[in-house]
């Protein structure tokens, strides 16, 4: 007999908000719908899935995509500063 739910995780982080939160949820769920029942967008509300970005362990995903067993669904910030600005900024510091 297969299993009908399976372990995950949801994450979030921000200055004010660390969350991580381990789920039971069913075969078939999506990242859009772990993230709803991880309870996460009631403790940051700043999360805003329509401009944030989304992946499992570290790629990039659709809210679409479902998800597998034991898998770390992360909601990704919008960059604050762009990389390679920041690089040439302390390099010219230095």
């Amino acid at each position: 007999m297969a299993a009908e739910t399976f372990n995950i995780e949801v994450c979030y982080a921000s200055d004010a908000v660390q969350f991580l939160r381990a789920l039971r949820v069913p075969v078939g769920t999506t990242i859009e719908q772990a993230i709803a029942i991880s309870g996460v967008l009631q403790e940051a509300p700043e999360i805003d899935l329509a401009v944030m970005q989304v992946g499992v362990y570290a790629k990039k995903k659709t809210l679409d995509t479902v998800l597998r067993e034991h898998d770390r669904v992360e909601i990704y910030r919008p960059l604050i500063a762009d990389p390679k600005n920041a690089r040439r900024r302390r390099k010219v510091a230095v």
